[in-house]
Order: structure tokens, then sequence, then C-alpha cells
């Protein structure tokens, strides 16, 4: 799924084909938040999942500003549920164990007077902005809780925007969380890498 002006797109299996369709983000009391109809399909191998990668990817919104030929215009997520079957052989039980692994590609913050973004590409910055501003303040919230500085029942703002809604789970509870960040050691490109790395 795609994030294209705070709009939830679709970009698994079929449903890449399809454009971009508009879909609702609906909250699950077990399972937490979701794509209403977004496919799930099954996949046996690594190259399965490399050929949706691939897909995702060639359908991801791109336009050309100042700084980027080929700037996404989008956040990509792509979800692999990984599901553990045992069966115990003295009980006759089977256990299921369930594991949701998240790929996400951020769309990079921008500066509008680097960019020359105008019209729909700065209405597109603004909406990337937003979003990575309200992540930040996620990751924010929950660093100072784990460090105490605030109570575990304070108010993390993932609702603020469909992005940190989504990732909820991935962020937040039960969940391990690496960011791999590209910078610029270009002087002209202080600014954003120093936004980047906080």
């Amino acid at each position: 799924k795609q994030w294209y002006q705070r709009r939830v797109a679709i970009t698994a299996g079929r449903d890449l084909l399809g454009g971009h369709s508009q879909l609702k983000v609906r909250e699950h009391k077990v399972l937490g938040p979701y794509v209403e109809g977004l496919s799930k399909l099954i996949v046996k191998s690594f190259n399965d999942i490399n050929v949706l990668i691939d897909e995702g990817n060639q359908s991801r919104t791109v336009a050309s500003t100042n700084m980027n030929s080929e700037s996404s215009r989008s956040h990509a997520v792509f979800n692999i549920i990984v599901t553990q079957i045992t069966h115990d052989t003295m009980t006759n039980l089977e256990t299921e164990k369930v594991s949701k692994l998240s790929l996400v590609d951020l769309a990079g913050s921008e500066r509008f007077s680097k960019t020359g973004a105008t019209g729909d590409r700065m209405k597109e910055g603004s909406n990337i902005n937003k979003s990575l501003t309200t992540l930040g303040m996620v990751i924010s919230t929950l660093a100072d809780i784990a460090a105490g500085k605030k109570g575990k029942g304070a108010f993390v703002p993932y609702r603020d925007s469909t992005l940190t809604w989504l990732l909820k789970d991935n962020l937040g509870g039960n969940s391990k969380t690496v960011m791999i960040a590209t910078i610029s050691p270009a002087d002209d490109n202080f600014e954003e890498t120093l936004s980047t790395l906080r």
C-alpha cells in the first residue's frame, strides 16, 4: 500500500494494476489497524515476495523535482505475515504463531525552496512532511515513555497520520523496529541530513 496525499492506494498483488483506488483504514479490536479490502496473497518463496516488491515499486507515485528526477511522492509499506503452525503429536493439538514484518520506504522530507515544488507537487510535499513530522512525534513520545519521562498511559498520536496509524503495531507494543536512513554528505543538504537524523 502507499500513501499518496494522505489517501491509501492499493499496491499489493493484482491491486497494483488497478491504479489509485481509495480504501478505508479500519481498526480491529484484536488485530489492530488494517486497510479494508486490501489483497492478501500467499507466497511460498523469496522469489514470490521479490516479484510483489518489484510490482509495488513500479506502481509507486513518482514525479520530478529540482532535487530528484524521480522523487517518491508517497510512502510505501509492504507487509509480510509469517505463520508457523506446529503439531504436538503427544496431545494432538496444533499451535500457531504469527509475526508481521513491515518493510517501509518513506518518501523524503522536502524544503520547497530547494525542490521548486508548486501546485500538486507542493501539496504532495506538504502531506509527506506532515506524515514524517507525525512519525517523529510518535517515536519521540514512545522514547519518552520507555525512558520513564512520560507515564505508560501517555497519549501517543498514532491517528494524526494514516502512516503512523497503520504502523502502530510496528512502532509500539511487542515489536522491534530498525530504521535505515539515506543522508547526503554535501554541505548544501545539511538541513535535510540533520532533519533525517533527528
